[in-house]
């Protein structure tokens, strides 16, 4: 399968796009204001704590106090390893008002919630992931061949894996013994400069921040399984090709220049899929489609025939409506980068063998997913629920705001019910104060309606008032914005 990774770095903003097939399936943004904080590592000052909840707001210099749990706590210095912090009766056990403590933000702030924390420190390299306060080696579920597990397992071993918790990525599959030791250091050694700099930074200070996209790009993502990395800046270039030689030098030749003309993200229609992944509505290329509604608590989507009409029977065109559902849906995930509780509403179906055909059919397109995901059986009024792990915004959290308009609500006030509120407000007024005349401004299509469908309802208004009314468009003013001004 061909895949490869456009690397889009300005100023202000840095973006990557994973490319399989030709088809984009993966995008990340980082803007220079609001860069992830997923991985950082703060020297935190407990402000409130809650033995309700059994958790503590922690402040690390953000806007919003960061989460952490009891059970994201590590036990205190004595306490056997491996000590299940919920079996503390009380959080105050762990933590108390006014203790600076050593935490990595686990989640992005999402919405109104602040960011997720613990203090199991994680630190991230090209082959492991290194876990200080942890014990053992654990090999990734995606290596499947037994023998290769066992060898990788055994060489981290060896290599002083009885210092700390271990677990060998993905991309360590085939790597040579050499290349894990060297690993091995750099995170032992980066450990303990995060120590050092821990002991002298003040409360609410940032202690180790992650790698800047276009290095995470290569270290989460760049494997045997990509073709090749084009970057369209000279500097993000030299920067990305440094990191590739000293970590991976066996693919640092995959990294290219991209000097054409048109903007790299045009090369597959970057910027015009993700104009799409901001919409509701998916069209799917049989006819029907997939409607996405995403809400704090969790993402619904809804899956319907539409155009699609089949040519056997209806039970047949609805498996196959589902089936297509089931691939869009998985890319969709991944591109939007939705996250938590994912509800999904297939057509109904009565073959219970179609049914599971259907669940294995979505658990394989979702096999290609970096992103942790757990999926459910098919509930009793037909739903599929499942998780998709949440560590960073979505892309329409990242790239769109709150509707100023109609309040976030999603939809908004129809002409007509603005020209009635109007309405009622002249009435409400002339009740009030004397004036000469009546002034309604508002927007163009409620000044429109006033003027044809509802002229003779003005007409009545200003007979009921006894003083004429006149109207103003305003270009500016939203569709649910109006003013009655007495003249």
């Amino acid at each position: 399968m061909s895949v490869e990774i456009l690397v889009n770095v300005t100023p202000r903003e840095s973006r990557a796009a994973v490319v399989e097939q030709g088809v984009v399936q993966e995008l990340y943004i980082e803007r220079a204001n609001r860069r992830g904080l997923a991985g950082n590592i703060y020297k935190g000052r407990a402000s409130r704590v809650l033995p309700g909840m059994q958790a503590a707001f922690i402040e690390i210099g953000l806007d919003r106090s960061a989460f952490l749990h009891a059970s994201d706590i590590l036990p205190p210095p004595g306490l056997e390893q491996g000590v299940d912090p919920q079996t503390f009766e009380n959080v105050r056990d762990l933590v108390n008002e006014g203790d600076s403590i050593l935490v990595q933000v686990l989640k992005d702030p999402l919405g109104t919630k602040g960011a997720r924390l613990t203090t199991y420190v994680t630190l991230p390299s090209r082959f492991l992931v290194f876990m200080p306060q942890g014990r053992g080696v654990g090999v990734s579920a995606r290596i499947e061949d037994e023998a290769e597990r066992l060898r990788l397992r055994e060489a981290v071993q060896e290599s002083g894996g009885d210092r700390g918790g271990w677990i060998v990525r993905t991309v360590a599959e085939g790597a040579p013994i050499e290349a894990l030791r060297a690993d091995m250091m750099f995170l032992e050694r980066l450990w303990q400069v995060i120590r050092e700099r821990a002991e002298r930074a003040g409360a609410e200070e940032l202690v180790h921040e992650d790698l800047t996209l276009p290095l995470r790009v290569l270290r989460d993502l760049l494997g045997e399984q990509v073709d090749r990395v084009l970057v369209d800046t000279p500097a993000a270039l030299a920067q990305m090709t440094e990191f590739a030689m000293t970590f991976m030098p066996a693919l640092a030749g995959r990294i290219e220049p991209y000097d054409g003309k048109r903007p790299i993200f045009d090369l597959y229609s970057v910027d015009d899929e993700v104009e799409r992944a901001l919409e509701r509505k998916v069209p799917l290329k049989s006819g029907g489609y997939l409607m996405f509604d995403q809400t704090e608590a969790l993402t619904t989507i809804d899956v319907n025939t539409g155009g699609f009409v089949g040519h056997r029977n209806l039970e047949d065109t609805i498996y196959r409506t589902n089936l297509e559902a089931a691939v869009a849906i998985a890319r969709q995930l991944r591109l939007r980068n939705l996250g938590g509780i994912i509800i999904v509403d297939f057509i109904d179906m009565q073959d219970p063998g179609h049914r599971g055909l259907l669940l294995h059919s979505l658990e394989q397109a979702l096999a290609g997913d970096r992103v942790r995901t757990q999926l459910s059986a098919v509930s009793a009024l037909g739903l599929v629920e499942m998780t998709r792990k949440r560590t960073r915004e979505s892309l329409e959290h990242q790239l769109c705001r709150p509707c100023p308009n109609c309040g976030s609500r999603g939809f908004v006030k129809t002409a007509e019910t603005v020209a009635y509120q109007a309405f009622r407000e002249v009435l409400r007024q002339a009740r009030q104060f004397d004036f000469k005349e009546l002034l309604i401004m508002a927007h163009q299509d409620v000044i429109e309606l006033l003027l044809d469908e509802e002229s003779a309802a003005l007409a009545e208004l200003e007979l009921a008032v006894g003083k004429p009314i006149r109207l103003q468009a305003e270009a500016l003013y939203g569709e649910e914005q109006f003013d009655v001004v007495l003249v």
